[in-house]
């Protein structure tokens, strides 16, 4: 599989939104590895502490565009001139709980940011492929147990959820209405939704996520505080979505109408990890395994406590399957922030090379 995405994305235009954030620095990262030209477009980083700044993102774009995805005369602008041969969107507001604090903002950059991005895709001349990344959180969720197929009921409790969910709406819509696959020769674009469970890995410094949430924690000698130390994720190294996401991308560009519009990757279905059993994990590598604390507060925003992903579809559609169970991703995570005597793109690039050696 290696040999495919180098041979796909070598000296190849990628327009990467969501480029300065945490997947999208590892993904940039990647991208420069298999020697694609890149354009970032995204809001900068919010801190000197992120993960784009650590590994000096600037000098692995092609171009970086500090703009917002709201505005779409400058997007569709940007990716024009650009001429992409491949759409990559993770531009996006990701957090559960912020997201009842800011909810129309999340609706519009979650909604109609991606609805702005297809439609800049819309005025390209030559053949693209678009990825559109939205979450495992796009589902009505019962809470009943059973994992998720794509073709499930999509929904959403909270804003952040019901905006990812409509935003698959608007993918359907536009592949649909504008780029057709009995049409294709006609339009030559081809776009597909991706599905992904709780990422974690080196690097993310983002507020309200439980990995960043423990690092901050060991770094001030504090215990980890747990909301909801029962809830169920289908964690994931970063690694695992984005290798996904690129085999998706180069097996479209050879056969942009033979494969699903949309593709859940997730962990194995027995492979169930609570958030307390991540933080035991990671903490056991820093010989801290039982410094947290359950939190009681009775003004928690609702969280689902149970979320699982069924991947049948890329295992036999595409060949993928994850390479790491949940333990191993959170050892490598661990072992990227106990590293820090190592540049963080070094660090990176070690876990890339490493993790694609074996990409099968």
């Amino acid at each position: 599989m290696l040999h495919l995405l180098k041979e796909t994305f070598a000296n190849k235009r990628i327009f990467l939104t969501g480029h300065t954030g945490f997947k999208g620095a590892w993904l940039l990262q990647i991208l420069s590895w298999l020697g694609a030209d890149i354009k970032g477009y995204a809001l900068p980083p919010k801190s000197e502490k992120d993960l784009y700044h650590q590994i000096d993102g600037d000098q692995l774009c092609y171009a970086s565009v500090i703009a917002d995805l709201k505005d779409l005369k400058t997007l569709q602008g940007e990716m024009v001139r650009f001429d992409p041969h491949f759409v990559f969107h993770l531009a996006a507001q990701s957090l559960v709980r912020p997201s009842y604090e800011e909810p129309v903002d999340t609706f519009v950059v979650n909604t109609i940011g991606t609805a702005n991005v297809l439609q800049a895709m819309r005025a390209l001349e030559n053949p693209a492929v678009g990825i559109i990344v939205t979450t495992d959180k796009v589902y009505e969720n019962p809470e009943r147990g059973v994992p998720f197929k794509e073709d499930d009921k999509l929904g959403g409790y909270d804003p952040y959820s019901a905006s990812k969910a409509a935003a698959e709406i608007v993918t359907e819509s536009f592949r649909r209405s504008f780029f057709h696959p009995a049409k294709y020769a006609e339009h030559r674009k081809v776009v597909a939704s991706v599905r992904a469970g709780n990422v974690i890995g080196g690097g993310d410094y983002s507020v309200d996520r439980i990995v960043p949430d423990i690092v901050r924690a060991l770094e001030n000698d504090e215990a980890v505080e747990l909301r909801n130390p029962a809830s169920v994720r289908p964690w994931q190294h970063v690694l695992e979505p984005l290798g996904a996401y690129l085999l998706l991308a180069a097996k479209l560009s050879t056969k942009p109408t033979a494969y699903s519009p949309a593709f859940n990757f997730g962990p194995e279905p027995n492979d169930e990890r609570t958030v307390e059993d991540l933080t035991k994990i990671f903490l056991r590598a820093f010989g801290k395994e039982n410094q947290y604390e359950v939190l009681r507060s009775e003004n928690q925003v609702h969280e689902a406590r149970l979320l699982l992903l069924d991947s049948t579809k890329a295992k036999t559609e595409l060949g993928w399957s994850p390479q790491l169970n949940s333990e191993q991703a959170i050892q490598r995570t661990a072992s990227w922030y106990a590293n820090k005597h190592i540049p963080a793109r070094e660090r990176c690039q070690q876990q890339i090379e490493n993790y694609f050696s074996n990409f099968a």
